[in-house]
């Protein structure tokens, strides 16, 4: 009797501490995450004829998903996870704000570009595609509009095409980078990323509508890139 007291005793003093561990591990897989797209945002601005500087002086939020892997969208279980950053203030205009945890999710053509991992960047180009972003899963091609990014400094933001589309999407794989459909897929807010990084009231519409949330120090590379590239929206 005394024995299994003991075996009981010692699984409730163990099993707190392997939960703290698994969270601990949780938070530091979501740090991961920022760190790893605010390199890849890092990497594709600092190449001008990547974006065209009139998309994203005009995009409300940009959404950077860091090596999406293929195999995952074959078998169909797994999604590539990333993060979004709006800006903040009135109508949208002002900085950058703090990051907020989301997931790709489904197939495509456009998740068979490439090799082994392929990086992709999404531009929301309007209030519309913003706010339906924040509440629940959308279906890209369907729920809001996407296109494939046009690339290259000449590249204007005035064609049909790309005002009429809420999102304009890229991707770049063994360092070619382009404009790919992702129609088909969907993107939904990672609630529980979300929950692990700000705390257990925070969701994705939280973070990106009011000011109390700031970026961790792992997302401080990707908001100041973007603060950098285009501080405030271009009417």
């Amino acid at each position: 009797m005394k024995y299994w007291n003991a075996v009981l005793m010692g699984a409730l003093l163990v099993a707190p501490a392997a939960f703290a561990g698994g969270k601990a591990d949780d938070v530091k897989d979501e740090n991961k995450r920022l760190e790893n797209a605010g390199t890849v945002i890092e990497e594709i601005l600092n190449v001008p004829d990547d974006i065209p500087q009139d998309l994203l002086d005009k995009a409300r939020c940009v959404v950077v998903m860091p090596s999406v892997l293929k195999a995952a969208f074959i078998v169909g279980g797994s999604y590539g996870r990333g993060a979004m950053v709006c800006r903040t203030g009135k109508d949208f205009t002002g900085p950058w704000g703090a990051p907020a945890m989301y997931a790709l999710e489904g197939g495509s053509v456009g998740f068979q570009i490439g090799g082994e991992a392929t990086d992709f960047v999404i531009l929301v180009m309007n209030n519309r595609g913003m706010e339906s972003l924040l509440h629940s899963k959308v279906k890209l091609g369907a729920d809001a509009t996407v296109a494939a990014g046009p690339k290259g400094r000449s590249a204007s933001a005035d064609t049909d095409a790309y005002m009429r589309a809420e999102m304009l999407s890229y991707s770049r794989a063994r360092g070619v980078f382009a404009g790919v459909s992702l129609e088909g897929s969907t993107l939904r807010p990672d609630e529980d990323a979300n929950r692990r990084l700000y705390g257990k009231n925070s969701s994705a519409a939280a973070i990106v509508m009011e000011s109390k949330f700031e970026a961790p120090a792992s997302g401080a590379k990707l908001v100041h890139r973007l603060q950098k590239a285009s501080p405030d929206l271009k009417p």
